[in-house]
């Protein structure tokens, strides 16, 4: 188990029931990024990666 995965179980064991929108998900890491800005790299890796998901999917096939 790496260290993040606490974050992770907590999110989905707090929120996991919840359903957000994608445009919801960009406004809270703007703002997450905008309070702590030593993450932007991070997070922005993480946003491409999520934005790119189909196209690695494609890429399998």
């Amino acid at each position: 188990m790496y260290f993040t995965d606490r974050g992770i179980e907590e999110l989905a064991d707090r929120r996991g029931e919840e359903q957000v929108t994608l445009e919801w998900l960009s406004d809270q890491l703007r703002t997450f990024v905008d309070l702590n800005p030593e993450f932007e790299t991070p997070v922005e890796r993480l946003a491409s990666w999520l934005a790119r998901l189909d196209d690695e999917e494609l890429d399998d096939e």
